[in-house]
């Protein structure tokens, strides 16, 4: 089973960092249904800005924490040059 990690920009500019095995049910999880995170559910509507495949959810998780760790400007530079 592969695993992702994704970023998302929310409606309020800020972002958010998860991992998931499904990109697009956990997008529409956050936007649409109750299943989404907290964080993400006063922030709606979310968009996918960044991803990332991991081989292991071990992996995937210590990933998402290199990347809660970076600053603002560091985490902007991994998606924007995808844009």
């Amino acid at each position: 089973m592969s695993y992702f990690i994704y970023m998302l920009r929310c409606s309020d500019d800020t972002l958010y960092t998860g991992i998931t095995t499904d990109i697009q049910r956990r997008i529409k999880e956050h936007n649409f249904s109750d299943k989404g995170a907290k964080y993400t559910k006063l922030r709606r509507p979310v968009i996918l800005v960044y991803s990332e495949a991991s081989k292991s959810r071990s992996s995937a998780s210590k990933r998402e924490y290199e990347i809660k760790k970076m600053s603002r400007e560091k985490k902007m530079k991994l998606f924007e040059k995808d844009f």
